[in-house]
């Protein structure tokens, strides 16, 4: 099992981090997902009929992020995190981007929740994951540019294994190398929040939710979570 670590800068400058694993194996793909389907179309209902919204920055969940973003030089409203920028496009479009039934999982519930989410492929992860600061001399290839390659600022929260960073702004980005596909089989799912306190409840919820789409197209799954300490 890959080992994942928050760093001791993390854990001391958000101490009320909590982030829940949820990792598949044997993962299928290919084969039809109803349920992902059906929550899809649940979400997208109850937004056209007004009965729900997605969380704004106005929301406790998401100021979280836009706090954090900016205490490591980040522009919030320029590079969003994950779930605002996510939420943005359903608020606008009225429906969810579809990319495959894993990714199409995590982002139904990380924007009914109000999480941000994402994944990575285990296959091509290398060594351990540590959410850490860059320091400057990494590297990152964002998700759907495989020619492109950028460097970290010092200070910025990143997911980083032993070859290079997995997510820049802490979870505004994906690499390509790691990107989860139909054909991926082995994979982690990391769902966050920054108010484990107020929030933790939400992200327990969100993750056996998850759990619960992926557990019919897998051979396994389990949840664990990291947090300070």
């Amino acid at each position: 099992m890959t080992a994942f670590h928050l760093a001791p800068a993390v854990a001391e400058a958000f101490p009320g981090t909590l982030i829940a694993l949820v990792t598949a194996t044997g993962l299928r793909g290919r084969e039809p997902w109803p349920r992902t389907t059906a929550a899809l179309a649940e979400l997208e209902r109850r937004l056209a009929e007004g009965a729900w919204l997605p969380a704004d920055e106005t929301d406790p969940r998401i100021e979280d992020w836009h706090t954090a973003y900016r205490s490591f030089g980040t522009n919030p409203r320029r590079v969003r995190p994950s779930v605002d920028a996510l939420g943005r496009r359903l608020a606008k479009r009225s429906v969810l981007p579809r990319v495959n039934p894993a990714v199409d999982s995590y982002n139904v519930v990380s924007v009914r929740h109000g999480l941000p989410a994402g994944a990575f492929d285990l296959d091509h992860v290398a060594g351990e994951v540590s959410i850490r600061p860059a320091d400057g001399t990494e590297t990152f290839t964002p998700l759907g540019e495989p020619d492109t390659v950028e460097n970290p600022r010092p200070g910025e929260i990143v997911y980083a294994d032993d070859t290079g960073v997995l997510t820049r702004h802490w979870n505004h980005r994906d690499a390509h190398r790691t990107r989860v596909t139909e054909d991926s089989t082995h994979v982690v799912f990391a769902l966050e929040t920054l108010s484990a306190g107020r929030d933790g409840h939400l992200l327990k919820a969100a993750a056996a939710e998850l759990q619960e789409l992926l557990a019919p197209h897998a051979d396994g799954t389990t949840v664990r979570y990291l947090g300070p300490g």
